[in-house]
């Protein structure tokens, strides 16, 4: 299967114009545009990189930067906020939305800094992947609690607490589309795996929230809702049959979980935990009629298996100190 092309800006639901953020590969990180009749809100940034990508799609597109009101950043890790300080520099009337829990580290993203550089390997390593991040002015920045409603002018877009993933990270529910901005609450699901039977999801368990019964929770609370559609950063929107959806995606975290606790405790825990992560991921793939062979497969998915081990055996790690006596 040849490697995906870049795709330009493109409106995939009324209003809803995705943005590919160039992050690591074409189509592995989503941007959106979401245009009410008085502003225009940007949902998630990318990283610093992404910026221009952001500006360029806003042309593309006919709005001016003076006419986005609102960014929104669903979490604060770095692929979906990174670019968040250096983006209101150019959106002159933006104020950054984002989560209790998240906030302050837009405004000083040091702590953000320091563990991402632990995660991919110093901050040489990380500035290649994710620009320098600047951090965002105080007073342009708003805390969206559980229920907090934006309008942009006949458009309200409802914020949802959603734990799992992360404890910074909320869901957008926009209810001109019946959609919903998931972040990473509702997995990935890449366009390459696209087939006969659908989209194929996977969890993204990275450190350090991890945590099963709230990530199960937040998706079922998505699905009270009845939405239609589903837009990921990782990678687009997922439209049709969102309840089999997160059934598959109910199953493959509990799948993910039987792997961590079956891994023996050690040296050897992540590598356990990757090789059983990547016997259900070709599993889960071949089963779902995936086209590609397990090479490609194991290279489309090896950042987040990557993540996705260090992420589990962190949960155990943590699971193992709630339950020591004492």
């Amino acid at each position: 299967m040849p490697p995906r092309a870049e795709e330009p800006p493109r409106e995939i639901a009324p209003g809803v114009i995705l943005v590919d953020t160039g992050y690591l590969r074409p189509g592995g990180a989503a941007a959106y545009l979401v245009r009410g009749r008085r502003s225009a809100a940007v949902v998630e940034t990318g990283t610093a990189l992404s910026v221009p990508r952001i500006l360029s799609a806003l042309r593309q597109h006919d709005m001016r930067p003076d006419e986005v009101s609102h960014v929104v950043v669903t979490h604060v890790h770095l692929d979906h906020a990174g670019g968040a300080g250096a983006l209101l520099r150019e959106l002159p009337r933006a104020t950054l939305v984002a989560h209790p829990r998240g906030a302050r580290h837009m405004i000083d993203p040091s702590g953000l800094v320091a563990g991402a550089a632990a995660v991919y390997g110093g901050e040489e390593a990380l500035r290649r992947i994710y620009g320098e991040i600047a951090a965002a002015p105080a007073e342009r920045v708003v805390e969206a609690p559980d229920g907090f409603v934006l309008d942009l002018g006949e458009r309200p877009l409802r914020f949802l607490d959603a734990p799992g993933h992360a404890k910074h990270h909320f869901v957008v529910h926009d209810e001109a589309t019946r959609g919903f901005f998931a972040g990473d609450t509702f997995g990935v699901s890449y366009r390459e795996t696209d087939g006969s039977n659908g989209p194929f999801m996977f969890p993204t368990t990275t450190p350090i929230q991890f945590d099963p019964p709230s990530l199960h929770a937040s998706i079922d609370r998505m699905l009270a809702e009845r939405p239609t559609r589903m837009y990921l950063t990782h990678f687009g929107m997922v439209e049709g049959a969102i309840e089999r959806r997160a059934e598959d995606l109910h199953r493959a975290i509990e799948e993910h979980v039987r792997v961590a606790l079956a891994a023996p405790a050690g040296p050897g825990r992540h590598e356990s935990i990757r090789r059983g992560l990547e016997e259900q991921l070709l599993r889960s793939l071949a089963a779902h009629g995936f086209a590609g062979g397990s090479a490609e497969a194991l290279s489309l998915f090896a950042g987040d298996l990557d993540l996705n081990a260090q992420g589990l055996e962190f949960w155990l790690a943590m699971r193992g100190k709630a339950r020591s006596p004492g």
